[in-house]
């Protein structure tokens, strides 16, 4: 059986691994959870979910734990400068992803739904993108399956993450489409969903 530490080219890079793993979880349960909660005090909020949300959480548990058995057992495995080109998509995702939230700032949720007085926000990343906290944990995502330097591994990422994200885009999409209107739709025309003039 091989040992967590044992995936990485040397002990400094799983030290590596094991901070910016931490502080991506921090940052999701602290910044992308606590605080704009806070800021959503007294802010009504219709929820339109879907059950996108746990679907998510489903596919990100489950994928992970397949992404980590196909590194552990050697499966399409990559050479060990993947885990430094990881670590910079892993970095990447995080500031992106928490800069999106910040710049949404009271609007933001985890699940799908439309406060009261809500615009359409087009500033900051979301100039270029409609979904760039997804982007941001599309670069995340697909930065650990190569950190774990096997292909497989990131195929199976992004496998999942494009059912799971794929099917929350949808139901967001129509949710705003359905209640900020023509300057939603307008948005959506001149912008694209995850990478800027491509996707």
């Amino acid at each position: 059986m091989v040992y967590l530490a044992e995936l990485f080219p040397t002990t400094t890079a799983a030290s590596i691994f094991f901070v910016v793993y931490v502080v991506w979880l921090l940052s999701e349960l602290v910044v992308g959870g606590i605080i704009p909660h806070s800021r959503r005090r007294g802010a009504p909020i219709r929820y339109e979910d879907k059950s996108s949300r746990p679907l998510i959480s489903l596919s990100m548990f489950v994928s992970l734990v397949i992404a980590f058995l196909f590194a552990s057992s050697g499966i399409a495995s990559l050479p060990s400068w993947a885990f430094y080109l990881g670590i910079g998509l892993m970095i990447a995702g995080i500031v992106l992803r928490q800069w999106s939230i910040a710049v949404l700032g009271r609007y933001f949720s985890r699940t799908v739904g439309v406060q009261e007085g809500q615009a359409v926000v087009d500033r900051g990343p979301y100039r270029l993108v409609r979904h760039p906290a997804y982007t941001g944990s599309l670069l995340t995502i697909v930065g650990l399956g190569f950190v774990l330097q096997s292909w497989g591994a990131v195929l199976v990422l992004i496998a999942f993450f494009g059912v799971a994200f794929g099917y929350r885009i949808h139901v967001e999409e129509e949710v705003l489409t359905s209640k900020l209107g023509d300057e939603y739709v307008a948005y959506a025309k001149r912008t694209k969903r995850l990478i800027p003039y491509v996707l």
